[in-house]
């Protein structure tokens, strides 16, 4: 049976579903970034020990994965040189709801969860609303795509 909030959820979805409604192109990088820069600039440890994005100094930078991650401070970045894969958001930075869409979608820092200790992005803040509902789920159909996904 359909709620009001299901429905609601799905209606404030709609829009941004628009931009992921389309399979990976083949060949997507394992990382998003934006002019190769990894979660926009956000230190991803700030994540974890700010509760929140924080934007990073190019002077605190290094390259992972074919990104380059930047960082609030020296601190966070021997941070995530000691365990990379504890701080990286999971599916290489790209939305999580739309993964678990079958699709690839760009994300941004505001549009954030840490759940199980592990850091997930969405597309937007709306998009998170929607993917947080059945956090458990989306990321049980997220697994199953990726990476596979990226071609």
């Amino acid at each position: 049976m359909l709620t009001r909030r299901m429905l609601l959820s799905a209606a404030a979805a709609a829009p941004a579903a628009a931009f992921f409604a389309h399979p990976a192109k083949a060949a997507e990088p394992y990382i998003f970034s934006e002019d190769g820069i990894a979660i926009r600039g956000a230190d991803p440890v700030a994540f974890f020990t700010e509760g929140a994005p924080v934007i990073g100094s190019p002077d605190h930078a290094l390259m992972w994965e074919g990104a380059t991650w930047h960082f609030a401070s020296v601190e966070n970045m021997e941070m995530f040189m000691a365990d990379p894969r504890a701080y990286a958001p999971q599916y290489g930075g790209y939305c999580a709801f739309a993964l678990s869409k079958g699709s690839l979608a760009s994300s941004v820092p505001e549009a954030w969860t840490v759940h199980d200790g592990k850091l997930y992005l969405n597309y937007s803040v709306n998009v998170r609303q929607v993917w947080s509902e059945d956090i458990p789920g989306n990321i049980a159909l997220a697994d199953a795509q990726w990476p596979t996904i990226l071609g």
